[in-house]
């Protein structure tokens, strides 16, 4: 017999820690199950791309996350991914259905441009996230200096979501593109973005000299 939402739902609120809520809720992210037990749903469940449309359309942040991982991402049309995109609220269903469903779908290189220069900062960041993709696995055709001379131009005056896509979009162009990695490290100086973002120990900073520097140096040594 068939799970319903409404048994989903019932079995998500079981999964519910209020010391996972209060550590999220710290992060913008309304939900407080813990992400192995979840995704040990979603394997019982297995693709279930109508399931996860009614899942998403809750509203339940914790069954949006779930219904991203059931669903088949290129079943969705390129007007869906958008409106869910501008009515994901939280940053982790945020960055999940980026990552997860937008990047696995046949309209993600159209949804990356069109995002790019949206007005909304963090649907921007959206576009900018996908092009750090593109950075790393298929840069043939994309503008590095032309994306260079954006970041330089807008990064330090960005909202927060919209910076940290960013500087990871120029953090992957210093690593992975020797020719402009001397460009990369001057933006990153002269910005000074996340320069003072506290790092825990073991952790690489985000700051671009930093980053960029410490990924070159453990490639070059292994």
């Amino acid at each position: 017999m068939a799970e319903t939402v409404e048994d989903i739902m019932v079995e998500l609120a079981g999964l519910e820690d209020p010391r996972i809520r209060a550590v999220n809720e710290r992060h913008g992210d309304e939900h407080g199950v813990n992400l192995t037990k979840l995704r040990a749903v979603a394997k019982r469940l297995k693709t279930q791309q109508d399931l996860a449309r009614e899942l998403w359309a809750t509203g339940d942040t914790t069954a949006r996350l779930l219904s991203l991982l059931i669903c088949r991402p290129k079943a969705f049309a390129r007007d869906e991914l958008d409106a869910m995109l501008r009515d994901a609220r939280t940053p982790k269903v945020h960055d999940w259905l980026v990552a997860y469903v937008v990047a696995k779908s046949p309209h993600a290189e159209e949804l990356r441009v069109s995002w790019l220069d949206d007005r909304d900062p963090v649907v921007a960041s959206a576009g900018w996230a996908l092009t750090s993709t593109r950075v790393v696995k298929k840069p043939e055709g994309l503008d590095l200096p032309g994306l260079l001379d954006t970041i330089e131009a807008e990064m330090r005056d960005a909202s927060e979501r919209l910076q940290w896509a960013m500087n990871t979009c120029l953090g992957n162009i210093g690593i992975e593109h020797p020719e402009h990695r001397e460009r990369v490290l001057t933006i990153g100086e002269r910005l000074g973005v996340l320069k003072d973002y506290p790092t825990p120990p073991n952790c690489t900073s985000p700051y671009v000299p930093i980053w960029v520097n410490e990924i070159v140096r453990r490639r070059s040594e292994a």
